[in-house]
């Protein structure tokens, strides 16, 4: 493989999307040899542990409907776990590093419904009182204990600072919407909190990029570790599996360069909202129906939910209510490669995998589009639907509650953990409550012992969905 390249850009979130969208992007670029990746996990240390010892090269295997294609990724030059704070501090502050990327999932960035930093989490109450006596006490950064990620990444800008580092980007990779400036007023807020000095910096130092990602990337499985010692000859302890498809659009400057991503297939455009959109109700949307509805009607996997006639109508009445507000952004034709990539068999993308966080993933995904067709008079059907296959998937126990709530708490409190605008809207809430009369039958005559499984607790979130 030669010399390994030298680390530019430091990753937060080592999982396996990351190693299947950027980490490909940036090895397929014509310059890739040029940005190596430093990249921390997430939750665990398990990837860590599996690739420090293969010098970060794994398996790329790219999964069509009757093959698949091996490629041996070595962008990622160094591993680490994500406590290992003092080593993410140092490599931010480096000044060749010119990117800090991140997958963390929705749920890491821990915004509240305005769109700011969640200061009732406790997380982020402790470790906003950790930053406030570490930086605004302008003691010793790496002494720090701290445990979300925007907590650490403010710990590594702080870094920065300090030693007079030139402007980088930041590079959020996870399906929120206009991500970039999310990122931002999250960490402007925190670090106004923490020392009004960071904040100022903030605007001069780092830049932010928004993203739409797009590549579907299921669990790894032990039998994909056996098709890539079969189909390579070599044991990979940390394999990735994806579709052959992939996307990506940015928008945003990169002030330290970048890889040229675009020489991969990636997009660089002014206005990355239609885009960001299309893909987050379109896929990410039609994926919480399927994994809500899909597990009532006893699937498991993407693949079998979409060939059931009952999963496939309520998508696609999804779809209808979505297509009204993409104007400009080749709708039918995205449809069209929606429904062959879910029914690809060989993808196995699992629906409980897909089903954590749903709530989180309803406000992102389903509650923009109702509220849209709300506002214009229309009945917002579709979305209701939406809602009421997890109202129903909770209410027979398939998937956790809001927090506060129990399984069997009224319609009108559920609709309003979603969001409170539509929980009192007493029309949608009808319109809910007769989509769950038409969901209801379709459920009930499924088997008992096959319609759906047990949830997954908030805290074992597994995978990705995107």
């Amino acid at each position: 493989m030669g010399q390994p390249a030298p680390v530019r850009i430091v990753h937060l979130g080592l999982g396996a999307f990351h190693r299947a969208h950027e980490a490909w992007y940036t090895q397929n670029a014509v310059d890739g040899a040029e940005w190596g990746i430093a990249a921390f996990t997430g939750r665990t240390a398990e990837v860590a542990a599996q690739l420090e010892p293969q010098g970060g090269l794994y398996t790329l295997v790219e999964r069509g409907d009757e093959s698949d294609r091996f490629e041996v990724i070595s962008t990622v030059v160094r591993v680490a776990p994500g406590s290992d704070l003092a080593t993410f501090i140092d490599l931010v502050s480096h000044p060749e590093v010119a990117i800090v990327s991140l997958t963390i999932t929705e749920a890491g960035y821990r915004i509240d419904e305005t769109g700011g930093p969640d200061l009732s989490n406790p997380a982020v109450a402790d470790d906003l009182v950790q930053l406030r006596s570490t930086i605004g006490g302008g003691r010793k950064l790496t002494n720090t204990k701290v445990t979300t990620a925007l907590a650490r990444l403010l710990l590594g800008l702080e870094a920065r600072r300090r030693v007079a580092a030139p402007p980088l980007a930041i590079l959020p990779c996870d399906n929120l919407p206009s991500n970039g400036p999310m990122v931002r007023r999250v960490l402007e807020v925190l670090a106004e909190l923490v020392d009004p000095g960071l904040a100022t910096w903030l605007s001069t130092g780092v830049t932010f990029v928004s993203t739409s990602v797009d590549r579907i990337t299921p669990r790894t499985t032990e039998a994909d570790k056996r098709a890539v010692l079969l189909g390579t000859g070599w044991r990979d302890e940390s394999p990735v599996v994806c579709e052959t498809f992939s996307d990506w659009v940015l928008s945003g400057e990169f002030p330290a360069g970048r890889p040229a991503w675009e020489t991969a297939g990636a997009r660089f455009v002014a206005d990355i909202e239609p885009w960001e959109q299309r893909k987050l109700w379109m896929l990410n949307g039609a994926h919480t129906v399927l994994a809500a509805f899909g597990l009532l009607r006893g699937h498991a996997l993407v693949s079998d939910a979409i060939a059931d006639a009952a999963c496939l109508a309520l998508v696609e009445r999804l779809w209808v209510e979505d297509a009204r507000h993409l104007p400009g952004v080749e709708v039918d034709d995205y449809a069209v490669q929606l429904l062959s990539r879910f029914q690809n068999p060989r993808i196995e993308h699992r629906l409980d995998q897909i089903a954590t966080d749903t709530i989180t993933k309803l406000r992102l995904r389903i509650v923009p589009v109702a509220e849209r067709e709300r506002a214009r008079g229309r009945s917002a059907e579709g979305c209701a639907s939406a809602i009421g296959s997890w109202i129903l998937a909770v209410s027979r126990g398939v998937l956790p509650p809001p927090t506060g709530l129990r399984s069997d708490s009224s319609l009108a409190e559920l609709i309003s953990a979603v969001d409170t605008r539509l929980g009192r809207d007493r029309e949608f809430c009808d319109i809910v409550a007769a989509a769950l009369g038409e969901l209801l039958p379709m459920v009930s005559a499924i088997d008992a012992t096959r319609a759906g499984t047990p949830f997954l607790p908030e805290t074992q979130v597994l995978g990705t969905d995107r």
